[in-house]
């Protein structure tokens, strides 16, 4: 499988260099709403759904004035999003107010990009490294009662652990991921184990195993753990082509779904951030027809299929 951009001004291109052409009209939805109030429990991308058949080209429906419709990044249970189908334009309505004017923030945090539920796991558990940057990160050096392999409830000491950190995340060294047809090293991803809370201080330091996903043993490296932000990015497309590969499924074999979560071999250096939409092609299989009648075979390529999107939330550097 391979990944292709969604352009704004592209139907799509080839690996040969790319014509611009026009853009195509922005398609509403056909039951887009005049206005929708963003409720509790919205993402960007589900709300950019209510209003066009192309939900990446959010941005293009909005238009407004940033300063009086705000950042379209952040938006808030409560607001209420406005449509003018003659442009068309999103805005965000504010209702008329006597004198004296009052604005208003609400509280509420801002609605995420997509479910948050789904990809929290993956917004500090998979950890893209250099080669052996974990090599100077604490290291378990004994278990409780000289085990091989513990989890969860169990003790382990540490060496190298900072008191001032009370919560750790706890990781295998880091294994190569590669380019599926070239073999080349992208990056090196730390093998997430579970988490860890500090009990006592010390050199080395006693540790209580919270949660674990694989046993954790002897060499096993920690690195602090932090609380990731929620991704509140719009969804878009990229401001210039790429193209790259599927190289790796998470808690899968060959084949994955919806709400998955794949590794593209494409990442910062590309020009890949947060909120960028892509289209999945899959390529065209040679097959062989045979008439029957005349006893010949007849050899074709069938043409290359888009089947899906992919939604990035986290970029490294080439991954």
């Amino acid at each position: 499988m391979f990944l292709r951009i969604i352009f704004v001004l592209l139907l799509g291109f080839s690996s040969a260099p790319a014509t611009a052409a026009p853009a195509a009209p922005l398609q509403l939805a056909g039951d887009a709403p005049d206005s929708y109030t963003v409720r509790r429990g919205d993402t960007l991308w589900g709300i950019s759904g209510r209003f066009l058949r192309e939900p990446w080209r959010w941005p293009e429906l909005w238009r407004m004035n940033r300063e009086q419709v705000g950042n379209p990044h952040r938006i808030y249970p409560g607001q209420v999003l406005a449509l003018d189908r003659s442009g068309p334009t999103l805005r965000v309505a504010t209702p008329e107010r006597l004198q004296p004017r009052v604005h208003e923030e609400g509280g509420a945090r801002a609605i995420p990009s997509i479910p948050h539920h789904v990809i929290a796991p993956y917004l500090s558990e998979p950890l893209i490294v250099e080669e052996g940057a974990l090599d100077a990160a604490p290291k378990i050096v004994a278990t409780q009662e000289d085990r091989v392999f513990v989890g969860a409830g169990n003790t382990i000491y540490a060496t190298g652990v900072e008191s001032g950190a009370k919560s750790w995340q706890v990781y295998r060294p880091a294994q190569p991921v590669k380019d599926p047809r070239s073999g080349e090293v992208l990056g090196y991803e730390a093998v997430f184990l579970g988490s860890a809370r500090l009990v006592r201080p010390g050199a080395p330091a006693t540790l209580e195993i919270v949660s674990s996903k694989q046993e954790v043993g002897l060499g096993d490296r920690l690195v602090a753990a932090v609380t990731p932000d929620v991704i509140t990015h719009a969804p878009h497309a990229p401001e210039r082509d790429v193209e790259g590969r599927i190289v790796k499924i998470y808690e899968g074999v060959g084949e994955t779904g919806r709400s998955h979560v794949v590794t593209l071999g494409i990442g910062r250096a590309h020009g890949l951030e947060p909120g960028h939409v892509l289209a999945i092609h899959r390529q065209g299989r040679a097959v062989t027809y045979s008439d029957p009648g005349e006893h010949r075979r007849e050899d074709y390529t069938l043409p290359e299929e888009r089947f899906g999107l992919v939604f990035v939330f986290r970029t490294f550097d080439r991954l």
